[in-house]
């Protein structure tokens, strides 16, 4: 739970580069323990948003307090203050010529004089508490990309940061790693460290989060809670941006499809809806099934295809949607064939409808 007790605010923060200006107008305020999710579309400054937090960016405008003391432009107080907000990185920012131990204890050791021995114990320590003790002496090229995330995570905390910037901590992982990460995030949460998540995961945003920052146009568009925000967002860029986020669209202009990129593209949307492994494979056998083998491989008419996956998140429901040319065309009604038994038996219902173009609704089991 976040106390009353602002830890950290920002005023008017504005940051320019040559040719764009991703913050124009940042304003907010984090409470001690509080978990605040940044989301929005891409290019709108949020990555760059935390990096002046941590000052790894010079902001061109405005102000940063932390615990009332002003950091934005003093050079001292930032050197001091930076080991209290820890940061973790996308792309885990690990020193390859170092084994995990000396990758969490290094920073310590020479920024806050601790003792090599105190810092290796509690390394090994907090390295247990996220399974990774058997791995001290690996090096990071012999770890998974979500075992690598993790370390990373434990290096951040080995500081006793009071405030944890996490800059896509899961985007670099493959579908399959990222709850171990999330997980480790959310027993965080539990421990009361007041944390800023820049995030693509919603349902995790919507779960971990105290409040959550929709960033556009240069500033926080909107904040509210996770209900607030993804129940009922006020404006129509959060909206509209909501609603793009639960849906997966497709066109295929002719039959040189990319079928494994395809794959993954959907495994990633289910993954990031938190859907089941049975509903995944259940959207692989629809766009392999009706796509690829109904009309991709025997109709050139067809093209172009568009296919759009949408999820209810309320409802857990999921329906596709393909949009097809050529005559008046069913593929489901060819009874004898092996790739509509197979969609039959997956699907809950079927309506299709032709108005210059085939299009096919499908709704899972």
């Amino acid at each position: 739970m976040s106390s009353n007790v602002s830890l950290l605010e920002v005023k008017h923060l504005s940051k320019k580069f040559a040719d764009s200006e991703p913050l124009k107008d940042i304003n907010c305020s984090v409470r001690q323990g509080e978990v605040i999710s940044i989301i929005g579309p891409s290019g709108t400054g949020k990555s760059t948003f935390l990096r002046c937090i941590n000052r790894l960016e010079k902001p061109s405008g405005g102000q940063i307090f932390f615990h009332g003391e002003e950091i934005t432009d003093n050079s001292a107080v930032i050197r001091r203050v930076r080991q209290k907000i820890g940061m973790v990185f996308q792309s885990f920012n690990l020193f390859s010529n170092m084994n995990v131990l000396e990758n969490i204890i290094t920073v310590p050791i020479m920024l806050k004089k601790v003792n090599r021995a105190v810092a290796m114990k509690n390394a090994m320590n907090l390295l247990e508490q996220v399974g990774l003790v058997e791995k001290a002496t690996s090096y990071p090229d012999e770890l998974s990309g979500g075992q690598q995330q993790r370390v990373a995570i434990v290096r951040a905390l080995m500081m006793e940061p009071e405030i944890i910037l996490f800059d896509e901590p899961t985007s670099a992982l493959d579908p399959s790693m990222v709850d171990e990460v999330l997980s480790m995030i959310r027993s965080l949460a539990l421990k009361n460290y007041a944390m800023m998540i820049v995030t693509h995961e919603m349902r995790f945003a919507g779960n971990v989060s105290d409040r959550i920052f929709f960033m556009n146009e240069g500033i926080i568009y909107e904040e509210g809670t996770p209900q607030e925000i993804f129940q009922s967002p006020k404006r129509d860029a959060t909206r509209i941006f909501i609603d793009r986020l639960k849906t997966y669209e497709k066109i295929f202009a002719d039959e040189q499809i990319d079928l494994p990129t395809i794959q993954g593209e959907i495994e990633s949307f289910a993954h990031k809806q938190f859907m089941s492994s049975r509903r995944n494979m259940k959207l692989q056998l629809i766009f392999e099934e009706l796509i690829y083998e109904l009309l991709i491989k025997r109709s050139r008419d067809a093209f172009p295809i568009e296919m759009k996956i949408l999820y209810n998140e309320t409802l857990e429901e999921c329906e596709v949607k393909v949009i097809y040319g050529g005559e008046k065309y069913n593929p489901l009604e060819d009874v004898d064939d092996l790739s509509v038994t197979i969609l039959k038996g997956i699907i809950k219902a079927a309506d299709h409808k032709f108005a210059g173009k085939n299009i096919l609704n499908l709704k899972c089991k």
